[in-house]
C-alpha cells in the first residue's frame, strides 16, 4: 500500500474535513476507522452526527473555489466509496486495493 499512501493521506483527510465542516452537529465529534484486511483492502471510514448523502458535485463549478471538491478527489483516488446512514447520522468510506483490480469505482 506504500504506492498509494498519498492517495489514501489526501482522501482521510477529505472526508475528516467534510465530517467537521459539514457532518458535526455542535458538541458531537466524529470518529475515524481505518481498516487492513487479510486480503489487502484498506478501508477508511468516517462517522458523523451529521445527516445527509454525500454526493459529488456536479461539474462547472469554477476552478478557483475552495469548497466543493473534496468528494471529487476521493472519487477519483479511491479504488471505490460510499456512503449510508447510521444513527445518529452517517458514514463516509472509501477503500483500497494493493493493485486495483478492474472494475467499477
Amino acid at each position: 500500500m506504500e504506492s498509494r499512501a498519498d492517495d489514501v493521506l489526501l482522501c482521510v483527510s477529505e472526508l475528516a474535513t467534510n465530517a467537521l465542516l459539514h457532518g458535526v452537529l455542535p458538541g458531537r465529534e466524529y470518529r475515524l476507522c481505518l481498516s487492513l484486511y487479510e486480503d489487502g483492502l484498506l478501508r477508511a471510514e468516517v462517522h458523523d452526527s451529521g445527516g445527509g448523502e454525500p454526493r459529488v458535485p456536479v461539474r462547472g463549478g469554477a476552478a478557483e473555489e475552495e469548497c466543493g471538491r473534496g468528494l471529487l478527489l476521493v472519487s477519483a483516488l479511491a479504488d471505490k466509496w460510499g456512503g449510508g446512514e447510521r444513527d445518529p447520522g452517517k458514514t463516509v468510506w472509501c477503500e483500497w486495493w494493493p493493485e486495483f483490480r478492474d472494475g467499477p469505482r
